[in-house]
């Protein structure tokens, strides 16, 4: 019965963390195109708010519930696809983890235009470069531990 619940408990964190990530992304950069210092603002203060509210504990939850699993399924870490899926997940914390800042750069630089009542500086632009570049290899990556779980390669 244990097995069950870990197992619930990991899809579901991996749903948050893949959905989550997906619309912060989507909702992020939609504002960033329309180029509106207020919208930005605004947006990327909900972005912060919904990557420590949500992401960042499917991070926790999907790491702790993944190598819970392995262990009630007495499967060592050195298969394959097991293997495969925690460098991935690495990997996406290496992406992750600068974004995070990237994000609060951008919003503190959004918030500081609009106070002063200025455009957006040119440190916002390279941030948003920097996010928007730094999301993809995260965004394949979980997209390739997804299917590592579910067809589990040997």
């Amino acid at each position: 019965m244990t097995y069950f619940w870990v197992k619930w408990i990991h899809i579901l964190s991996s749903t948050v963390l893949l959905g989550t990530g997906l619309g912060i992304a989507f909702f992020f950069w939609i504002a960033h195109r329309r180029g509106d210092v207020r919208v930005i603002a605004a947006t990327a203060q909900t972005v912060v708010l919904a990557d420590a509210c949500f992401t960042a504990p499917a991070v926790v939850v999907q790491f702790a519930t993944g190598l819970w699993l392995a262990e009630l399924m007495h499967l060592p870490l050195s298969v394959f696809w097991l293997k495969t899926a925690l460098f991935l997940f690495v990997l996406v914390g290496c992406c992750w983890l600068p974004v995070l800042w990237l994000q609060l750069r951008a919003r503190n630089l959004a918030r500081d235009a609009v106070a002063t009542g200025t455009p957006l500086p040119a440190a916002y632009q390279r941030a948003m470069r920097w996010w928007f570049w730094l999301g993809w290899p995260a965004f394949a990556s979980v997209i390739a531990i997804f299917w590592l779980m579910v067809m589990k390669p040997s």
